[in-house]
Order: structure tokens, then sequence, then C-alpha cells
């Protein structure tokens, strides 16, 4: 594997070890040359599934698209890159397992919520501030009490 900070091409691999949901192998790897240290991920390839955007067009899903949204809502929050990716995995097994071949944005936008609400409330308020498009005030509000009624039932 080439090194993603001198792009030397020869590593070696320092530990390896299933992700917690077991779907990739999680591997420490040393540049051979800079002896710089980083970490890969190797999952199965899987048959594409395609997302359906709000304007229609179909791209393939794309992991790492769903992470950045979740780095950017759980910005400056006390959240592991690796809690995030173990979401991702979940969120993508959560598409794959629809076996539909399509997904709407929608569907994986949900996906995201579920597993943010569980996760931290501040990003979960994040995220859904931009995904479901607060106009005002009112909608914002509203998805708060929705949130403070959810966590007083797990109390």
């Amino acid at each position: 594997m080439r090194c993603p900070f001198c792009h030397f091409e020869d590593t070696k691999v320092l530990d390896s070890r299933p992700t917690q949901d077991g779907q990739a192998i999680r591997r420490r790897r040393e540049c051979l040359d800079c002896h710089r240290r980083f970490t890969s991920y190797e999952r199965v390839e899987e048959i594409p599934v395609w997302v359906v955007k709000k304007d229609g067009r179909r791209e393939a899903f794309d992991r790492g698209k769903v992470l950045r949204g979740l780095l950017t809502a759980c910005e400056k929050r006390p959240i592991s890159l690796e809690s995030l990716e173990e979401v991702v995995s979940r969120v993508e097994r959560s598409v794959r397992d629809l076996a539909l071949g399509e997904v709407s944005t929608r569907v994986i936008g949900e996906l995201v919520i579920q597993e943010l609400r569980d996760l931290d409330e501040v990003a979960y308020v994040r995220f859904a501030s931009v995904y479901r498009q607060f106009t005002d005030i009112e909608g914002f509000r509203q998805e708060l009490e929705r949130l403070i009624q959810a966590h007083g039932r797990r109390d």
C-alpha cells in the first residue's frame, strides 16, 4: 500500500484486527521509507447501491460522503473517528440490507439521524438542522422538543 504522506510504495502492517461491526479489517501500517504510521481499512467490495438524489439524479453510494457529513456535524465534539467509521459502517450495512439496488437520500439521512441521536445530541441537532432544512426558529424548536421528550423517555 502506498504511504499517504511520502507516497512510497511499500508499507509494513503492524497490527490487524476486525472492526467492531466485523465488516472490515483495520490495519495499522508503517511506511518503510518515512516511518510514519497510518490506518487503513479493508472491506469486501460489494455490488454498488445507487443513491437517488432529490432532483432525481442517481449516483453510487459513497461512504466518504456520509463520513464527511458526520465529521461536519461532530466538529469539536468528543467523538472519535473510529466511532464515526462504525456509524458509517452501520448506515452502509442498513442501506445494503434493504436490498433495493437504489435508495433515496431521505432514507440515508434518516439512518444517519437515528445514529447521531444515540451518539451525541449536539451533533444530532447540527445534522438535523441541515438535513431537515429548518427555515425558521420554529422548526428548530420543534426538533429540540422531540429530542427532549425522547431523552425523558430514556431516563
